[in-house]
């Protein structure tokens, strides 16, 4: 029966699940985290002019609207995925080298 809407492909529906059980694993290891174990992963792959802009801007959040933390919370935690996102597609491509003797 035809809805008016098109259909979600199945590679598209298994791409989200994935993502979601990738992003649930990765919350659940940074929460067992030791304190300076998560600190040095921060620095690591954001850098701290990055920590400091999130830091900044989550306390601009909290201080405008105290009763929306636990959403903005949530939309920072997005921001950081589509940053991350944004990133591997401005990556230029990784070519692979090969051996000389494959030639």
């Amino acid at each position: 029966m035809a809805t008016g809407r098109p259909e979600e492909p199945e590679l598209d529906r298994e791409a989200k699940r994935r993502k979601r059980e990738l992003a649930v694993q990765f919350i659940r290891r940074i929460r067992s985290m030791e304190r300076d174990r998560l600190h040095a992963l921060i620095l690591e792959e954001a850098g701290e002019e990055l920590a400091q802009f999130f830091l900044a801007y989550a306390s601009d959040l909290i201080e405008r609207e105290p009763q929306r933390a636990a959403e903005n919370a949530s939309s920072l935690l997005l921001i950081g995925y589509l940053i991350r996102a944004f990133e591997s597609e401005v990556r230029p491509p990784v070519t692979s080298l090969q051996d000389s003797w494959l030639h």
